[in-house]
């Protein structure tokens, strides 16, 4: 008598591969995937070979795990990275928005608009652009003001930041070169001087180390003087803290303590930064994105640079950075 596709039970002996489809309607049950993946596990498990219907849960479990989900962030880290960093929810109406298109006139806008000006009103920024990330951000800003040119670092400040990826190597994919400026632990202003004069610079890169600190004999320079040389400034605040004063959190027991010594977007476009980069998901709070935010000119260049077509986010991102941006304005941000 010859066995069904159904009859075949994990760990018998009957040579005849299950039917796919009735293997497939075993797993549903426990799973939360469509059929045409639960299809697709208990093929590979045939393949496979052995206890078939063991494997093809094991397949079916690994790849429920890949997927995102939501999950209780319990590690004691506010803004994890391996977590998604600040959660956002997402809303909205499911209906087209007007991402690139200006409602006046009919004509095609600019996706940056709200957010640039939105940007102004809380940091006095002249303009801003998004990208997907922080590192977008650098990444435009050499590509498009320093091709070829030198862009001065402090040694101190040439960092590595998650994932394995370096300034250095951002630098030299940018078509930027790279001038080390002044020691690991120590770094003036004459230092910077002696670079400007010495070499054929188009930017100082000042580039705050927030994944490690540096304590003993250490010396750096601010923006303020760095401001003072004939070169423009870009200020990496990266995490992304808008103004160091907090005045969305006034009457609700101020600046925290932990943020004491953090730099601010504010502060530094105030200290005579020409440009400021910075992440939209960190202490802003927003979703994963980076900003470049400044004066209107090299903004621009940056927006006009053949990268940006690349690097832009899409309006879903948009849409929940001008939410949250919106939140600052009003200070009724938790």
């Amino acid at each position: 008598m010859t066995a069904t596709p159904d009859e075949i039970t994990t760990g018998g002996t009957v040579s005849r591969p299950p039917s796919i489809d009735a293997l497939a309607r075993r797993l549903a049950p426990s799973s939360r995937l469509p059929h045409g993946l639960l299809v697709d596990c208990a093929r590979r498990a045939v393949v496979t070979g052995g206890d078939i219907e063991t494997i093809a849960r094991d397949m079916v479990d690994e790849l429920e795990s890949l997927l995102q989900t939501d999950v209780v962030n319990a590690t004691g880290v506010l803004l994890h990275t391996n977590l998604g960093r600040a959660p956002v929810p997402q809303r909205g109406a499911g209906r087209a928005t007007n991402v690139e298109l200006d409602l006046g006139s009919g004509r095609r806008g600019s996706r940056h608009e709200a957010v640039s000006r939105l940007l102004g009103s809380l940091c006095g920024a002249e303009a801003a652009v998004v990208v997907n990330n922080n590192a977008a951000a650098v990444l435009l800003v050499l590509a498009a003001l320093a091709p070829g040119r030198g862009v001065a670092v402090a040694r101190g400040e040439s960092v590595e930041i998650g994932g394995g990826f370096r300034i250095p190597d951002v630098m030299e994919q940018s078509g930027a070169r790279l001038v080390d400026v002044g020691t690991t632990n120590r770094t003036r202003l004459a230092d910077y001087e002696r670079a400007v004069t010495h070499g054929d610079l188009a930017l100082i890169f000042k580039i705050h180390p927030s994944n490690f600190t540096v304590t003993g004999f250490t010396e750096s320079t601010g923006v303020s003087e760095l401001a003072t040389l004939p070169v423009p400034v870009v200020v990496d605040v990266g995490s992304g803290l808008l103004d160091s004063t907090c005045p969305w959190l006034h009457g609700r027991g101020g600046v925290p303590e932990w943020l004491t010594g953090e730099p601010a977007v504010r502060q530094s476009l105030a200290d005579g930064a020409d440009l400021v980069t910075f992440s939209g998901d960190k202490l802003l709070g927003g979703p994963q994105c980076g900003l470049i935010a400044g004066r209107a000119d090299l903004v621009a260049a940056c927006a006009s640079h053949p990268l940006m077509r690349a690097l832009r986010p899409g309006s879903h991102v948009l849409a929940m950075l001008q939410e949250t941006l919106l939140s600052y304005v009003a200070r009724d941000v938790c």
